[in-house]
């Protein structure tokens, strides 16, 4: 197999994946070093395909059923698991988090959480990372773009953050 078709392999992959798919399961799959997966994502990117890499491993940029919203929160790490519940618990997929930082503006990470085990599995890769979280570098202010089947879950998501002490009013 070429590099191109190998690219091609790859984006196909993706696009049929209902879930991330890792560098790692990728470089398993076409008997590749996990860097060679890098690179090769790198250059779909380049050539326009809109992949994101979540912490959980690659995603194809999907149109989303539903309402697109933007929630904005703000909670210790130790809030990060029930106001991540909180919304998936409603029916929303989380689909990033987002900080403006004073250097380098708007930061955004992709997230693309959608249920319980989502968020268990993230906060596992948490645990598991020296990493922090991007709201630490605003005292815990961030937003979330969320997904919502209709209006009525994303009314719920509001009540709900509000009643954790996490939606953020200013």
């Amino acid at each position: 197999m070429t590099a191109e078709e190998r690219r091609g392999a790859i984006l196909e992959m993706l696009r049929s994946a209902e879930r991330p798919v890792s560098a790692g399961c990728l470089a398993e799959r076409f008997s590749v070093s996990r860097q060679v997966i890098v690179g090769d994502v790198a250059l779909l990117r380049a050539g326009g395909a809109e992949i994101s890499a979540t912490p959980r491993g690659y995603v194809t940029v999907r149109p989303l059923p539903g309402l697109l919203r933007t929630i904005p929160c703000r909670h210790d790490a130790a809030g990060m698991e029930a106001e991540l519940n909180a919304m998936v618990d409603q029916g929303c997929a989380v689909l990033d988090v987002i900080v403006d930082h004073p250097i380098y503006g708007q930061l955004t990470g992709p997230l693309q959480l959608a249920s319980r085990y989502d968020v268990g599995q993230f906060l596992a890769h948490c645990a598991e990372s020296d990493a922090r979280p991007l709201s630490d570098l605003t005292g815990g202010v961030h937003l979330h773009t969320l997904s919502c089947p209709g209006e009525d879950a994303w009314r719920r998501v509001r009540d709900v953050l509000r009643e954790l002490g996490v939606l953020w009013e200013g």
